[in-house]
């Protein structure tokens, strides 16, 4: 039994390959992102099964809005992250996830936690961990629950108990600061 070989592009050989559907392009794009997007997807989902559909459904959506996608916009890895968060939320606050986690027996909660603390996610080897860490306190508490824990502008300002406007000018300031070293 032989262990296939991971295909590994160049983002500019991948996004060609993407634009001309070519089958190597798929391949391509799960080799070497599907463990990263599964990250963030998992830092939302906390359901294996459910992050692992998920994940699936991110890689469909990259491929059939593939058009949509702009390197002038930003890098490919980007707006692959943000195909993957906004799937992710939108699972979490679906009227049949929400049901489905009421449904829920006492045992499979259980699991669940026990899943939840063995996730690997390693912002860490993308840089991210240490470019949030370069931001103040209170930029870092709204950056991890909007886009890492899903929460909405109201809900971040809720949990943080401050003003919706102090919620929405800290996330700017947060991003701009961010997007500082990436130009």
């Amino acid at each position: 039994m032989s262990k296939k070989r991971k295909i590994s592009l160049s983002e500019e050989e991948l996004v060609l390959a993407l634009r001309n559907r070519e089958k190597i392009a798929i391949e391509a794009l799960y080799d070497m992102y599907s463990s990263s997007l599964y990250g963030v997807i998992s830092r939302i989902i906390i359901d294996t099964a459910t992050a692992e559909d998920v994940l699936q459904e991110t890689f469909v959506k990259i491929w059939h809005s593939f058009s949509s996608y702009s390197t002038e916009k930003g890098r490919l890895f980007t707006w692959m992250v943000n195909i993957a968060r906004n799937l992710s939320i939108d699972k979490i606050r679906s009227k049949d996830f929400k049901n489905q986690n009421k449904n829920q027996e006492l045992e499979n909660n259980v699991t669940s936690i026990d899943e939840q603390r063995s996730t690997v996610y390693k912002p860490e080897l993308l840089g991210i961990k240490e470019l949030v860490e370069t931001l103040k306190p209170d930029q870092k508490a709204i950056l991890d629950l909007v886009y890492f824990k899903g929460y909405t502008h109201v809900e971040a300002a809720e949990e943080l108990a401050v003003p919706l406007g102090t919620v929405k000018t800290r996330l700017r300031m947060a991003i701009q600061q961010l997007r500082k070293h990436f130009n």
